[in-house]
């Protein structure tokens, strides 16, 4: 049993339940991410080698795009990969269109419970959300299709389990928990007492770190209605304080130096060349003196090869990702010392991903866990390794 298999996800009152015929087309959906990923994708490294023999240059990604669409081979893993895509929302769309009521009585019997929802009807969800179905998830993460405002959100809790194969874990919470881990192991002392999570989704990345530091104020924000709305009943559902609220990470409500620690986990490539600048200032000015601020994302484009940066260039060709690639060619450590924080402090780092470590320690796989990161190709929405994490300490 691989990795892939071993984690479902755990289920919580606010999550869509399939029946048996749902949970089985959600399965081969997953599956066939997995094959794609695992199978298909690995040969287009020998394809590579064999179109683009020269090594006396390093090509551009735009010069092996232009060679690789050519082949019959690329031409069927990428299509491959978008129906997979679309297979898997719309494996969802059928179990939320059925447990509606279900979910919408459990919405009732949880808000205001714990935690807290802060929501602007005023506020102008920014077109780099709006414009685009993002990950072609249908309607987007701002649309509101039902009374209580949760379908999108719900679609958005099952879609991405579906879509990282597992390597969420049961709770989806990968990317925060591998975080918390680092704050473990290299901020021995660090203890925040006020916590945000910029563009927090679902919460999925928000709720370990008040497992970390159970004392601190954790808030998580994102521009999505919807999104927020079933963050707060899923934290309730599962019992944990989370204050969130319907904010732009480019400017929030909050006072200056309002937070010890501003984390993210892939939201810089979901803003914009004009947005992201703004982003950084604004961390700046929410930290305290000393405070941290910690963005988790795969790593820039100068950091890979160039068949690597060509297949990830794939999510804003064929996933609509329209900032996937800009921000990889962005310089982001400038522009956290332009923000005004320590050039000392700012760097990258790796950050170790939770459930590999998890899974070693207790043999849940059966010894299987470096079965997809051994392969000769390492590219994808999932980080085969670890996720690359930009620091930085406010002086």
């Amino acid at each position: 049993m691989s990795i892939l298999n071993t984690f479902q996800q755990q289920f919580h009152p606010m999550l869509p339940r399939p029946n048996h015929d749902e949970r089985s087309r959600q399965e081969f959906a997953k599956s066939l991410r997995g094959y794609i990923q695992s199978q298909i994708l690995p040969g287009l490294m020998p394809l590579y080698r064999k179109i683009m023999p020269d090594t006396s240059k390093r090509p551009t990604r735009a010069e092996v795009r232009a060679a690789m669409e050519k082949q019959p081979y690329f031409q069927f893993y990428a299509s491959l990969n978008r129906v997979a895509q679309e297979l898997m929302w719309h494996s969802v769309i059928d179990t939320i269109e059925r447990d509606l009521p279900r979910m919408e009585a459990e919405a009732e019997r949880l808000e205001g419970t714990i935690g807290s929802l802060k929501l602007n009807p005023e506020m102008e969800v920014p077109r780099y959300v709006t414009e685009v179905d993002i990950h072609c998830m249908p309607g987007g993460y701002a649309a509101e299709f039902d009374r209580k405002g949760i379908a999108a959100g719900a679609l958005y809790d099952r879609g991405v389990y579906l879509y990282s194969m597992g390597y969420g874990g049961p709770f989806n919470d990968d990317k925060g928990r591998s975080v918390c881990n680092y704050i473990k192991r290299n901020f021995r002392g660090f203890e925040p007492k006020r916590i945000l999570d910029m563009g927090c989704t679902m919460g999925f990345s928000t709720l370990p770190y008040k497992e970390l530091f159970p004392a601190a104020e954790v808030w998580g924000i994102d521009v999505a209605a919807p999104l927020v709305r079933y963050a707060h009943l899923r934290a309730a559902g599962l019992g944990v304080e989370i204050h969130f609220a319907q904010m732009n990470a480019e400017k929030t409500d909050f006072p200056d130096e309002h937070f010890d620690l501003v984390v993210s986990h892939i939201l810089l490539h979901e803003t914009s060349g004009k947005a992201l600048p703004r982003v950084m200032k604004e961390c700046f000015r929410l930290l305290r003196s000393g405070g941290y601020m910690i963005h988790a994302d795969l790593p820039p484009f100068d950091r890979m090869d160039p068949l690597n940066q060509f297949i990830l260039d794939n999510e804003t060709y064929y996933n609509n990702e329209p900032f996937w690639s800009a921000m990889r060619d962005m310089d982001l450590v400038a522009l956290a010392k332009e923000a005004g924080f320590d050039p000392e402090s700012v760097r990258f780092d790796t950050a170790p991903m939770a459930i590999r470590e998890f899974s070693k320690a207790t043999g849940y796989d059966q010894g299987k866990t470096e079965q997809i990161a051994k392969r000769d190709f390492k590219a994808g929405e999932f980080a085969p390794g670890g996720w690359e994490v930009l620091i930085a300490r406010k002086p």
